[in-house]
């Protein structure tokens, strides 16, 4: 009799259904998302782009549990979070996923390793001062852990703020225009983290941003128009990407 092998299909890593998320209410209501559905595999890069006022930003915050849907629902693996107590869903937060913000949101009274360490100790971890070690020499960042954030430049700050990130060991990744205040040469260093993450570790990233250079570092862009996903590409270029933008008007 022959062997027969099941396929287990791994869960997405993160997943939208519907997404619908309105903000105000009756003649001044801003619909910024209008039924999103996509979802987000183990190990891959994504880039969301879109013309400004399209959603994407809105998009991400909801992805990452900091905003909550109108209508529709978001999974982290096969935990539904959209509904969860603030409470579970910040504990969730700080375990499954991280953020990395355009300003870096960085403490600037404490140290490159109490920042680093600062996801834990909300969740009310005790330090783990190897795992922070670890993810500052993982960003190049090795030696400085005493230094506080105005002693280190914008690109160095913003490698703080993956370490911090990448701490935890999330799921994924959230980046809200990672290289949005950087110089191009910064930018290309911090995106190279942020790929190396995915293809050596399999973590998932998605990432918003502006730019077609950037978002060629990713495997797919997404591109949404006035609260609707309305084209993806696979595999995409700088210059196929700033061509599929300046249709929607980006």
């Amino acid at each position: 009799m022959a062997e027969t092998r099941t396929t287990v299909m791994a869960e997405p890593a993160a997943r939208a259904d519907d997404l619908h998320r309105q903000y105000g209410r009756g003649g001044a209501a801003v619909q910024a998302l209008r039924g999103v559905s996509v979802a987000f595999e183990p190990g891959t890069f994504t880039a969301v782009m879109g013309p400004s006022g399209s959603g994407k930003t809105t998009l991400l915050h909801c992805l990452a549990g900091m905003h909550r849907p109108t209508g529709g629902t978001v999974h982290w693996g096969s935990t539904e979070v959209s509904r969860l107590s603030e409470r579970r869903l910040a504990e969730l937060r700080r375990s499954r996923v991280g953020f990395v913000f355009q300003a870096f949101n960085l403490m600037p009274a404490m140290t490159v390793a109490q920042n680093v360490e600062l996801p834990g100790r909300l969740a009310g971890a005790r330090p783990d001062r190897a795992a922070v070690r670890e993810a500052l020499a993982r960003v190049g960042l090795a030696g400085r852990e005493r230094h506080r954030p105005g002693e280190l430049s914008g690109g160095q700050q913003q490698r703080v703020a993956i370490a911090r990130a990448l701490v935890t060991r999330p799921d994924v990744i959230f980046a809200d225009e990672p290289t949005g205040a950087l110089d191009r040469s910064t930018g290309h260093e911090i995106l190279a983290l942020l790929r190396t993450g995915v293809d050596r570790d399999g973590q998932t990233c998605v990432m918003v941003t502006h730019d077609p250079v950037a978002a060629g570092y990713a495997d797919r862009v997404l591109l949404l128009a006035d609260g609707l996903l309305v084209d993806e590409l696979a595999r995409p270029t700088a210059a196929l990407v700033a061509e599929r933008l300046s249709r929607l008007g980006g």
